[in-house]
């Protein structure tokens, strides 16, 4: 029950930020980046179970490592920037955190062309000629 032990210490430091934000606004700031960043550095073990896992699935199922290793990113970015958007929208900042969604949309894009071009051609090769 990790959650549970998660959502505890969210919510604890969400009512603590409450009480400090009327005294000591980037204090409280500070305490939910940090707790944040910590809930984060938390769940970075599953994180890394989960990739090793998926590796393993990919190489019994004799699938190029490249593939994977390249979705894998795309999903890593995609958290990434919405972690960071989150903390940047938290601070009041909504224009950078829009920028920071749009920044990891394009290096999404980019990272899925090379994925998209094998697709595309193995299509292409199904179609009768």
């Amino acid at each position: 029950m990790e959650i549970v032990q998660i959502v505890g210490v969210a919510l604890v430091s969400t009512f603590l930020a409450l009480i400090v934000k009327e005294q000591k606004p980037n204090f409280a700031f500070l305490l939910i980046v940090f707790v944040g960043c910590a809930i984060f550095l938390y769940l970075v073990d599953h994180i890394a179970n989960i990739i090793h896992m998926i590796e393993r699935i990919a190489v019994n199922a004799n699938v190029n490592l490249v593939y994977v290793e390249t979705i894998l990113k795309i999903i890593g970015i995609a958290y990434i920037a919405e972690f960071a958007s989150q903390i940047t929208k938290d601070a009041g900042q909504g224009a950078i955190a829009s920028k920071i969604e749009l920044a990891g949309k394009i290096l999404i894009l980019a990272m899925a062309i090379p994925i998209l071009t094998v697709l595309i051609e193995t299509i292409i090769q199904l179609i009768p000629s």
